[in-house]
């Protein structure tokens, strides 16, 4: 894993004339440069593991110039950072604050906001004082792959000098803050002549008098410390035989279940993001797993994401009962617990218990499971855990991982400036949920997906449509996943199914949308046109609903079923007797469902629209039907009660107010804008 320098003259130049466009000082546009430079690359950053500064001038409201520190901001990644990302703080009391002896993380924040040139740039980086009291023009912290496992080595020191000679030093470790700017200040001041530090269990600072000479050091640094570690790699030969895939799959949807069972009494299912790569399944199979599953992480940082230690499900425990899951659940929040009491008593601070259920999962044949409230969070945690047993692999073939103790994990877990943030922010309304969304592509499938992916769902679009699937999904950020297939065949109903358990874990809601009008009249219809409206508009969605039954059996926790059945099921218009047969047998189906699924927990339920602009109403079909009924367009889409044209987002609005009534089943709610003749009866 050597890391190619991407620096480039020519677009440095280029940056530079659009930088001087938006009046940005020098030092921040090649700032902003080299930091995208590094962040681009995961094993220098990985999720946010590490910040850049630049020490420069900025003028106050006076238009006097002031010495200030850029410095990375909170919430901003790396790779994509823009210069409001890097927020101006005043160097002059960021430097006076070394006086002091003691300085507590809350003070320490409130002095770097109050010192901001702009109050509404986001918060400094925590790691700011370490940038401030160094003093080069621009510094360079990383997280990176090959540092943390060589800051996790017990010989590190040695290693670090056979390596780079004089050139580096070494910061024993201490939590990120006021005294570990203080500590790394001391070192460099005692060392001047060197070009990095060495953050034990922690990370790499290196800088520069430019921008391109830290970023040099950041790329040649790594490649030196990676060529040492990859001359110490083993060579194990490892069998990794994978689990058959249709046991991942109900196992996911077994662990998803347990861990449901097992949450606090209101939480939401957790969402899962399996890593399957050879080489994590090789990890999973070396003979000291077990115990570097005790060992701790790369870093105290990570903690905070996947906790101290994964859960390690042997291969033949992958096989057994939901029972036998639910007793290693058990005995990692009984462990939990535990270490929560043991360490907490020894600070006078109150502390809130996280979570104990496990954030991390190391399955033998499967896989890193990542356990998260979204897909996000769950594909962030697997991306650590990635991080941390490739440093826990080379720590262990270069003389050992050996990282924090665990009081030290406890103390950055339940780290202040994270308990303050417990309860102060209200998760979106559909965190946790799983919804597939058919006919996605479509005017109102589209819609729909965006209500839900709004309001925090984690969704899959699908549709058969792949090219208008792609278009869709640019409306939506990386998050949102799509599959591509055709309802109508017998097998697409488990393909759907199979490939939402892959991403997610699970499933919570099916919004099952897709269809389309067939219009002829019933003298004229053949038997096989009416065969093919039924199977798109009525079996498509019956198999569906079979496939996610049975999901929602093996998760045992319940779930919802949607329909868009259309008032062509009650009020059925001339010529589009093709579309409202299957659709009155859709309505009945929604009924037979709620009933039959009712005991399980599951809620099924429907949507009722009527004359919504979209794929099936076009501006052609929409002139026909008007001048059918004998009114002009607009009435014909605002014939109703209000008056008013109804829209796929008001349909969209329905299908979330559904979603949220949690006693509400065997509904079929229409959305018209009230029309009598198509009123349910």
């Amino acid at each position: 894993m050597f890391f190619e320098n991407l620096w480039r003259d020519e677009d440095v130049n280029t940056i530079l004339k659009e930088g001087e466009k938006s009046l940005l000082h020098i030092d921040l546009i090649y700032r902003v440069y080299s930091s995208r430079l590094i962040g681009r690359i995961p094993d220098l950053v990985m999720h946010g593991g590490g910040n850049t500064s630049c020490k420069s001038k900025a003028k106050n409201l006076f238009g006097e110039e002031v010495d200030v520190l850029f410095v990375k901001g909170s919430g901003w990644d790396l790779g994509s950072i823009e210069a409001p990302g890097l927020p101006a703080v005043k160097l002059a009391p960021l430097l006076r604050l070394r006086e002091l002896s003691t300085l507590s993380d809350e003070d320490m924040v409130n002095v770097q906001r109050a010192n901001l040139v702009d109050s509404s740039s986001p918060n400094p980086s925590i790691e700011t004082l370490l940038h401030a009291f160094l003093p080069h023009k621009f510094i360079d912290h990383t997280h990176s792959t090959p540092f943390l496992s060589l800051a996790n080595l017990p010989n590190s020191e040695s290693v670090l000098k056979e390596i780079f000679g004089d050139k580096f030093a070494i910061v024993p470790y201490v939590m990120p803050g006021f005294d570990l700017a203080k500590a790394a200040a001391k070192v460099y001041e005692e060392n001047p002549n060197i070009e990095g530090l060495l953050l034990a269990k922690h990370g790499h600072f290196t800088w520069g008098s430019t921008a391109k000479e830290s970023y040099d050091r950041v790329i040649d640094q790594n490649n030196l410390l990676e060529e040492w570690l990859v001359r110490r790699r083993v060579s194990r030969g490892v069998k990794c035989g994978r689990v058959e895939k249709d046991q991942v799959l109900n196992f996911l949807l077994t662990l998803r279940g347990v861990l449901s069972d097992q949450a606090a009494a209101g939480a939401t299912p957790p969402v899962l993001h399996l890593i399957d790569s050879l080489d994590v399944l090789e990890f999973l199979e070396r003979d000291d797993v077990i115990a570097l599953s005790k060992s701790g992480v790369a870093t105290p940082d990570h903690v905070i994401r996947i906790k101290a230690h994964p859960l390690l499900i042997k291969r033949n425990q992958i096989e057994n009962s939901r029972g036998a899951l639910i007793e290693k659940i058990k005995d990692y929040i009984k462990n939990y617990k535990k270490y929560f009491e043991r360490y907490s008593g020894l600070d006078q601070v109150p502390k809130t218990m996280l979570s104990p259920l496990p954030n991390l999962i190391w399955a033998q044949g499967v896989g890193l499971i990542g356990i998260g409230s979204s897909k996000k969070s769950a594909k962030v945690i697997t991306d650590l855990a990635q991080q941390n047993i490739r440093v826990m692999a080379d720590g262990a073939d270069a003389g050992g991982f050996k990282p924090v103790k665990a009081n030290e994990l406890f103390d950055m877990e339940y780290w202040s400036l994270e308990q303050a943030k417990l309860g102060k922010s209200t998760p979106p309304i559909l965190q946790g949920r799983v919804v597939i969304i058919t006919g996605a592509a479509g005017t109102i499938g589209t819609s729909i997906a965006e209500k839900f992916h709004l309001n925090g769902a984690d969704v899959l679009l699908v549709d058969k449509d792949r090219s208008a699937l792609e278009n869709t999904l640019e409306n939506f950020d990386q998050e949102v996943s799509a599959f591509a297939v055709d309802l109508t065949k017998p097998d697409a109903a488990s393909k759907v199914v199979h490939f939402a358990i892959s991403k997610f874990g699970g499933i919570d809601v099916l919004v099952s949308n897709a269809g389309n009008a067939l219009q002829s009249g019933i003298a004229e219809i053949n038997e096989s046109q009416l065969k093919d409206s039924f199977e798109l508009n009525f079996f498509a969605h019956f198999r569906l609903a079979q496939e996610v039954y049975k999901v929602f059996k093996k998760q045992s926790f319940g779930g919802q079923m949607l329909f868009n059945v259309s008032k062509q099921a009650v009020n059925p218009g001339k010529n589009f007797g093709a579309y409202g047969l299957p659709k009155a047998a859709l309505f009945f189906l929604v009924r037979q469902l709620a009933l039959e699924f009712g005991e399980d927990g599951v809620r099924v339920n429907g949507v009722n629209a009527d004359r919504i602009r979209s794929g099936m109403l076009n501006d052609d079909v929409i002139k026909e039907r008007a001048k059918a009924r004998g009114v002009d367009e607009k009435t014909y889409l605002s014939g109703n009660l209000l008056n008013k044209e109804v829209e796929a987002e008001h349909v969209a609005q329905a299908f979330l107010s559904l979603v949220l009534s949690e006693r509400t089943t065997g509904h079929v709610m229409t959305v018209d804008g009230g029309n009598m003749e198509a009123a349910l009866r």
